[in-house]
């Protein structure tokens, strides 16, 4: 069995002139990604692996999330093949992981976070939003053979407020 942890960065900043790459959170979204967390640490398994995309904005919300569930920032693994709004790459990425770790939360963005989820959950969503959380069970032993999962929760600021 794999479970993977979906993440959408946090609500981010347009206000200044900045490469795409480089925009950080609003306060907005620092508070949503401190609200989706508290909730997220109850959905958790003891082990896990925890990718993030290079954008500050998703570095800096799985840095938040990481605080708020004791998840050791320094095992964060940045990786750039993460900044990508394709489901393609995200899906090849995510069944990158190593069998050996059964649980993988993953940070990253839209349109290949939601697409994701509708391709490979059996739960339609329309927008995954900024802060979102999907969980997704995969009845495996390799990622790479990922397919048909369970979408097991959703966790969306919205609800929260």
């Amino acid at each position: 069995m794999k479970q993977l942890f979906l993440i959408r960065h946090a609500k981010s900043s347009w206000s200044l002139p900045l490469n795409d790459v480089d925009r950080p959170l609003t306060n907005r979204g620092i508070q949503d990604a401190h609200l989706v967390s508290a909730e997220v640490s109850q959905e958790l398994p003891q082990t896990y692996l925890f990718w993030s995309s290079i954008a500050k904005r998703a570095s800096e919300t799985a840095i938040l999330v990481a605080q708020n569930v004791s998840y050791p920032i320094g095992s964060i693994q940045f990786k750039a093949e993460l900044y990508t709004f394709d489901v393609k790459k995200l899906e090849q990425i995510i069944k990158s992981c190593p069998d050996n770790c059964d649980h993988l939360i993953v940070c990253g963005h839209n349109e290949a976070i939601t697409n994701f989820v509708n391709k490979f959950g059996d739960r339609f969503i329309d927008n995954v939003p900024t802060s979102g959380f999907v969980k997704i069970a995969f009845n495996t032993n390799s990622w790479k053979d990922i397919v048909n999962g369970k979408t097991l929760r959703t966790i969306f600021p919205k609800e929260l407020k």
